[in-house]
């Protein structure tokens, strides 16, 4: 069976990553209403090997992820064209916005591992012992 192998990230992609994800940050701030798309963060920045396409991800407050990946997506086409003027580069990659439910899935599985390691009779007082009750 052959193995395919897969190329290392250079540091010139992850560099313009980051420079794309903070100016995408500042962008979005600066110019997308929050009352509409909530409160978003970036959280990584996705660039194929030929710099023409990203994915970016994000998350959320105050509204429902599929809202603000429509007016995210929405807004892409202008995005790319203010990334254009700020990055003075030849290719600026075509964007493209997916909600990241690692945050989300993070805290249910915090909720789950407290209600695992909650005691089985969580009305006792720490000081009373269950074998003295009446």
């Amino acid at each position: 069976m052959a193995r395919h192998k897969t190329k290392p990230i250079s540091g010139r992609n992850v560099r313009l990553a980051d420079q794309i994800q903070k100016d995408l940050a500042a962008l979005i701030q600066r110019e997308i209403d929050m009352s509409q798309a909530g409160l978003i963060t970036l959280t990584g920045v996705e660039l194929s090997a030929d710099y023409a396409h990203a994915k970016v991800h994000f998350t959320v407050l105050g509204a429902e992820p599929e809202t603000a990946t429509e007016i995210l997506n929405a807004k892409a086409g202008w995005l790319h064209s203010q990334l254009y003027k700020m990055l003075h580069i030849h290719t600026v990659p075509t964007l493209r916005f997916f909600y990241d439910d690692h945050v989300v899935r993070g805290m249910q599985m915090t909720k789950l591992i407290e209600q695992a390691n909650r005691p089985f009779n969580a009305d006792l007082k720490p000081d009373d012992d269950p074998d003295d009750q009446p």
